[in-house]
């Protein structure tokens, strides 16, 4: 018994995850670009995005993601934001928290123990959604199997970034790769571990 887990990430071309949804989404450091995904959004964002969770068994949040999406989704109609809310869910944090979001489970204590211990007893794949810094420890602790990256053809300058400075180095075999109308670019890896160092001299 262990699940995979997955990074789903929308990203800039220069690697910023930022706030993508929408102004005042997350104006940490007094971002300016809040938003910068939506003018972008075509019909095959949507085929993409049923791909990214169509085999997924769980979502893995961070808490402010968590504070996001529980916002939003559990008042969306049945019909369109169900399988969102019925899914498991999973929210890191340090400190006890009380989840009012249907199907979730909070995870009390350092993430990448609580993550650790999460991928062994269960099965199936959790993908994770936003939440950079949980991002971070998840890399830190060598826990990511695969990354689905949705990058988008804007250049933002600044931002919190998907690799942050201080990643742990690895190799990525590239699975997939797609784009859309809009110039969402789609591209699948799987974690090989360590990155090959060669020369071409």
């Amino acid at each position: 018994m262990a699940s995979r887990l997955v990074v789903a990430a929308f990203v800039s071309l220069d690697g910023i995850m930022q706030a993508p949804g929408g102004p005042g989404e997350d104006d940490d450091n007094d971002f300016p670009h809040g938003g910068w995904l939506a003018p972008h959004v075509d019909e095959g964002f949507g085929e993409i995005m049923g791909e990214v969770f169509a085999n997924s068994t769980g979502m893995l949040l961070g808490h402010r993601s968590y504070d996001i999406l529980s916002s939003h989704w559990p008042n969306v109609p049945e019909e369109e934001g169900g399988w969102i809310n019925d899914m498991p869910k999973y929210v890191t944090t340090r400190s006890p928290m009380t989840a009012t979001w249907r199907n979730t489970e909070v995870l009390v204590g350092e993430a990448a123990e609580t993550v650790a211990e999460l991928k062994r007893r269960t099965d199936g794949e959790i993908v994770s959604q936003g939440s950079s810094r949980l991002i971070h420890t998840l890399q830190q602790a060598d826990l990511v199997d695969e990354y689905r990256l949705l990058v988008f053809p804007v250049v933002l300058g600044e931002g919190k970034r998907l690799f942050a400075e201080g990643t742990v180095p690895a190799g990525l075999k590239l699975t997939g790769t797609r784009a859309t109308g809009s110039g969402i670019v789609y591209v699948t890896y799987e974690c090989g571990g360590k990155p090959l160092i060669g020369s071409v001299a």
